[in-house]
């Protein structure tokens, strides 16, 4: 019998993290300001541990380098995609992410780019995102950025609970205090701040900055992705394609709202599950896992056919074709 991939989390401190990932998911965090939860992650900053069935005990980048048969002898070196949930009590950096060539060239072997998206669980009134920049070129980009004027760089969108949000790679962008989001991305942990509003941490100490990185990666001028997003009624659930091919060549996002029964067939070499709110159970090869609010898992490559039971919402995804 083949099972799902059950995984347990990873948390990382941050600056503007909270404790909702206590008091909104369950989750047993550690002491003190927790801003991510790397819920399927095989990225060495930080692997999730799997929890059942035969690999248990194994982390998933050994999973992925040992036993490919569980994601379809895929060819890339590394598992290509990390879901994160992050809790902002705080606003986070000003940011820009590389794509592959970049960070291949720039940063330590085998790290990938990082295009990212993100599924907005809640976000408090009033809420908004750093997305985009008014720069025409890159020279006055680079000239507001030495001086500071954010107030005439930065663009800001609002945003609001349920909201969904594509960030391609060179985008400069921020979530603000009071969001929590769903982030689907490539399996990256490279970040280049242009800002951090001059905090501080407990030892006095500002965060780096990455002023010419910043520089060299930001798409000039900003450009904003053109999202499709659909939706359609299959049995019991609505499920809503967020972005998939040819607009995003990394990964598909998916957000399923069920309330009875679904049965799924495999469409990737693996896909990817978060649930987020409700519960239920997932039947698989014979076998009925319980699954609930917080609950992040993989179903391998074996298994075609699943049926999901229960009132939930759940965000899936699947590699993209560049990562096949």
């Amino acid at each position: 019998m083949t099972e799902p991939i059950f995984l347990e989390p990873v948390f990382h401190h941050k600056i503007w993290g909270g404790r909702k990932l206590a008091t909104d998911f369950g989750y047993d965090i550690p002491d003190g300001q927790i801003g991510e939860l790397w819920a399927i992650s095989a990225h060495p900053n930080g692997p999730d541990v799997i929890a059942n069935g035969p690999l248990a005990g194994t982390t998933l980048d050994v999973a992925w380098r040992d036993h490919q048969e569980y994601f379809g002898h895929q060819k890339g070196k590394v598992f290509p995609l990390l879901t994160k949930i992050l809790d902002a009590n705080d606003s986070l950096s000003v940011q820009v992410h590389p794509d592959d060539a970049y960070a291949a060239a720039h940063e330590r072997e085998g790290e990938l780019g990082k295009t990212e998206c993100w599924y907005v669980i809640s976000a408090e009134p009033g809420s908004y995102l750093i997305y985009g920049h008014h720069a025409k070129t890159r020279e006055e980009l680079a000239d507001m950025i030495h001086k500071g004027d954010w107030e005439h760089l930065l663009r800001k969108v609002s945003v609001k609970t349920g909201d969904f949000v594509y960030v391609p790679s060179g985008t400069i962008h921020a979530l603000n205090k009071g969001i929590m989001v769903l982030e689907t991305q490539q399996s990256s942990d490279t970040t280049y701040r242009l800002y951090d509003y001059d905090r501080t941490d407990a030892a006095g100490n500002k965060r780096e900055l990455h002023l010419q990185q910043s520089i060299d990666t930001t798409t000039v001028p900003s450009v904003d992705p053109k999202l499709n997003i659909t939706t359609q009624k299959v049995d019991d659930a609505t499920i809503t394609t967020f972005v998939t091919a040819p607009i995003s060549k990394f990964f598909s996002v998916y957000k399923i709202d069920l309330d009875g029964k679904l049965t799924q067939h495999a469409t990737a070499p693996y896909t990817l599950f978060s649930v987020l709110e409700g519960s239920g159970t997932l039947t698989a090869d014979g076998q009925t896992y319980p699954i609930e609010k917080g609950r992040h898992f993989i179903i391998p490559n074996q298994i075609k056919d699943w049926t999901l039971d229960g009132k939930m919402m759940i965000i899936t995804s699947t590699p993209g074709a560049e990562e096949a």
